[in-house]
């Protein structure tokens, strides 16, 4: 063994009883004991976290290990933090116990917690927190503890991190046990592969498909409630905005770029244009003429048409489904709303043809290098936002970008311009593939599934989007 074995050797022998003797178990068998810093880093990233593979955690120096150590490294401490984080959760939801236990002839509800919840203080106190944040964390340990043992059990081996479950518990808050727990099971297999952003939409549409009316009702009585926001910022700013349905909002989004497109540059970035552009059509109501150049679709008076694209299954338009639709720049969207959004006055209908098995977009002349409007259309329709794992940015505002790069010199003997061999990159994924050395991207013609490999080796993966989900 290696100076780096001695020393975990001598890290154990330190360590309090009886923490040696868990701590032995990391140890591999003598075969494939890690001798390197970042051989400890890489097996470390595929160990179940806990006690035993806590006590060595002091070897990751960040001092001695590569850069690839260090991403190893990193994911070795995130999914300790989970699980550290599920050790609280049991904690804060024995704590909760203890106070409901407390309370008048053994009985808990919302309005008496509030007079009787000391345990808020008590968590507040020891971990220098908000009360508002004490008591969020003890209402999401007694949600995992009480109805999500799959999702704490999945935080506790470092298979997700708290946010994520803080997701689950958040968003089946709406529903009744069976149902909540229905979701769960759906979700849970999914959920080790998605960023945190990714799981709240795939709860979004879960919930949809388990509780369609629910999920109506709730839309009709949030829109009763939709109100204008207004708030002071730093630095003279505010925010101005308004709480509006999914459906209307998507429109005046696609207003507001759509005027934008028609102001002059002037040293503006596309973010200053968007907010001038929505001043000017709240408070001038600026009608642009239909002749201006810009290309953009023209409405009555001039102004520029609203694009929303709606992704709804045949038989929810007639109404022998309530399956969700999926809104662009949204999410999922309940039947009804996608029924109102179709049979609104001046609506235009595309067919999306998609593979049933995979629920994948499928079908442009194939050796240009610019891509046609229809394989445009289609690339971005079938993966909605950038090919790059996590990145959120929408495809409409990506480049679309060769995978196999395209031969200017000879077209045919490059990579071509037909949808399997592009994908919608942001500005800034664009440019670290194309000129940061190392970065590589392949993609399966069969799932869609865009594979990102970096420079140190570590691969991720993006799927398009699944109609079927």
């Amino acid at each position: 063994m290696g100076d780096n074995t001695t020393t975990i050797t001598e890290t154990v022998s330190r360590a309090p009883a009886p923490v040696p003797a868990m701590a032995a178990a990391v140890v591999p068998a003598p075969a494939m004991v890690p001798e390197t810093p970042d051989e400890w880093a890489a097996y470390l990233a595929d160990m179940a976290p806990g006690p035993q593979t806590a006590v060595v955690l002091p070897l990751l120096d960040p001092e001695k290990l590569s850069h690839t150590g260090r991403i190893d490294a990193l994911k070795t401490l995130e999914r300790h933090a989970a699980w550290i984080q599920a050790q609280q959760a049991h904690i804060l939801a024995a704590l909760d116990a203890d106070t409901q236990a407390a309370l008048p002839e053994g009985k808990w509800n919302e309005s008496i917690e509030g007079e009787w919840n000391f345990a808020c203080e008590e968590v507040a106190c020891a971990l220098k927190l908000s009360g508002t944040t004490a008591a969020k964390r003890l209402q999401v340990a007694r949600e995992l503890d009480s109805h999500y043992p799959t999702t704490l059990g999945m935080l506790e081996r470092g298979e997700i991190c708290y946010m994520q479950a803080v997701a689950v518990t958040e968003a089946c808050g709406v529903l009744d046990p069976l149902l909540a727990a229905q979701v769960e099971a759906t979700i849970a297999e999914k959920m080790p592969g998605l960023a945190t952003g990714q799981t709240r939409r795939a709860l979004a549409r879960e919930i949809v498909r388990a509780d369609p009316r629910g999920a109506d009702e709730r839309h009709r009585k949030r829109k009763r409630e939709r109100q204008m926001v207004h708030y002071a910022q730093d630095d003279g700013m505010a925010m101005w905005g308004a709480i509006v349905p999914a459906e209307q909002a998507a429109r005046m989004n696609q207003a507001v770029d759509a005027h934008a497109a028609t102001l002059p540059d002037e040293g503006r970035t596309l973010e200053q244009k968007r907010v001038d552009a929505l001043f000017d059509l709240v408070v001038n109501r600026t009608s642009t003429s239909a002749t201006d150049g810009s290309g953009a679709d023209r409405g009555p008076g001039g102004r520029s048409a609203a694009v929303v694209q709606v992704t709804v299954a045949l038989d929810v338009l007639i109404g022998e489904s309530e399956e969700p639709a999926q809104l662009k720049g949204y999410g999922p969207i309940t039947a009804g709303q996608a029924r109102e959004i179709a049979f609104a006055e001046g609506t235009i209908w595309r067919r999306l043809i998609i593979e049933p098995k995979t629920g994948m977009l499928v079908k442009t002349d194939p050796t240009t290098y610019k891509p046609t409007a229809e394989t445009e259309r289609h690339v971005i329709a079938r993966d909605g936002r950038c090919t790059f794992p996590t990145c959120q940015m929408p495809a409409h505002r990506c480049d679309l970008d060769h995978i196999q790069p395209f031969n200017h010199d000879d077209p045919a003997a490059g990579g071509q311009t037909v949808p399997e061999n592009l994908g919608p990159l942001c500005r800034r994924h664009h440019v670290m593939k194309t000129h940061h050395s190392g970065w590589r991207v392949t993609r399966d013609a069969d799932t869609g599934i865009a594979t990102w490999t970096a420079p140190t080796g570590h691969s991720y993966t993006s799927s398009p989007h699944n109609y079927l989900e």
